[in-house]
C-alpha cells in the first residue's frame, strides 16, 4: 500500500462519518430535543 491508498481510505471513511452525522442531525428522533435546545436563549429564568 502506498500513500494514495491511505488517502483514499481516509476520504471514504470521512465521507461515511459525515453522512452519519447528517443522518443523525436530520432524524426525526432528535427533532424535539433540538427544538428545545434552540429555544434555550429565549426562555426566561
Amino acid at each position: 500500500m502506498d500513500i494514495n491508498d491511505y488517502r483514499s481510505i481516509v476520504t471514504v471513511v470521512s465521507l461515511v462519518v459525515f453522512l452519519g452525522i447528517v443522518w443523525w442531525a436530520w432524524s426525526r428522533h432528535n427533532k424535539g430535543r433540538f427544538d428545545d435546545a434552540a429555544q434555550l436563549p429565549f426562555k426566561e429564568d
